[in-house]
């Protein structure tokens, strides 16, 4: 018989391509990992893996099993959902991941949307914006928050097996230190203008940094001379001390530090969009049904607390 966790880390070796990085996305020792599959492959009695003094490679047996190992998890995952569905209840864990903008803002709408159902748990952990999806596919989490700045609908090509669900849309918005000149609200905010200022902005590669480049594409681009921080976090911090200015999702501006004034930014400006990533088969549970209730029902809130944040004069 066929252990269908080991199936699981099998599926994971061949996305992540080595034990280290297959142990340090399911949370254990590559020395686990190593004996797991070394027992899968006892149960099976062929060679899985080809290792070498440099690493470890599938055989073609093993990539074989994975392509099995796929169907088998997504019909173990039917079969649970359909018998949850025939339960009628909410019950069991559901886990969700989220950027950490997200978390901050969606937290405290679902914990008490969803504590009346006792026999649930939410598990909510914060991720890495791109690899939120892959959570999704691997089976690691039941729904992923993520975002997407091209405006296209991302159900398509290689996530079109997955069921997105568009919750907010989350347009940038100007930080600037409360003793900042563009603190005043009757100070207009003219991009040209801000061209000489001190801009603070996520490194290159980072999908926050897309719509900062975006916005200022139109006047020359970003300065040279901008300062490059990791997470919007740091980045409002450092701008709620004076460092600078920043372009960031009105989504962060949520729980943001103390000392920031937001002002809404001219013309056409560059917006994400924040959609709710999962698996079509994990739907016909109750609790994941009520989940993604709860996260519509949030994302309702949320943008309108947006909508106040980018509408009003600030």
């Amino acid at each position: 018989m066929l252990d269908l966790r080991r199936l699981q880390i099998l599926r994971e070796f061949s996305v992540r391509g080595t034990i280290a990085a297959t142990a340090m996305a399911l949370g254990y020792t590559p020395s686990a990992i190593s004996q797991q599959l070394s027992a899968l492959e006892r149960e099976t009695g062929v060679a899985l893996l080809d290792r070498t003094p440099r690493g470890a490679e599938l055989t073609d047996a093993g990539r074989l099993l994975v392509v099995h190992a796929e169907e088998i998890l997504a019909l173990v995952e039917a079969t649970e959902s359909i018998l949850a569905e025939q339960a009628d209840v909410a019950l069991g864990v559901v886990k969700v991941t989220a950027f950490p903008t997200a978390a901050v803002a969606f937290a405290p709408l679902l914990a008490p949307s969803l504590r009346r159902y006792g026999e649930m748990q939410l598990v909510l952990r914060q991720t890495l914006l791109s690899s939120g999806t892959e959570k999704v596919r691997s089976r690691e989490v039941d729904i992923a928050l993520v975002d997407d700045w091209t405006g296209q609908h991302p159900g398509r090509g290689v996530d079109s097996g997955l069921r997105h669900v568009h919750l907010l849309r989350d347009p940038l918005v100007l930080a600037v230190p409360r003793g900042h000149r563009l603190a005043d609200p009757d100070e207009p905010v003219v991009l040209e203008r801000l061209l000489g200022e001190s801009w603070i902005v996520a490194p290159e590669g980072e999908r926050s940094r897309y719509g900062t480049d975006l916005l200022l594409a139109e006047v020359g681009g970003l300065p040279s001379a901008a300062w490059e921080f990791e997470g919007l976090g740091t980045v409002l911090s450092l701008v709620s001390r004076g460092i600078g200015i920043a372009a960031v999702p009105a989504l962060a501006m949520v729980g943001a530090p103390a000392g920031l004034v937001h002002r809404t930014l001219p013309g056409r400006v560059p917006a994400r969009h924040v959609y709710a990533v999962l698996r079509p088969a994990s739907l016909r549970r109750p609790a994941v049904q009520v989940t993604l209730r709860a996260l519509r029902e949030a994302a309702g809130t949320v943008a309108s607390e947006l909508s106040d944040l980018t509408d009003r004069p600030s």
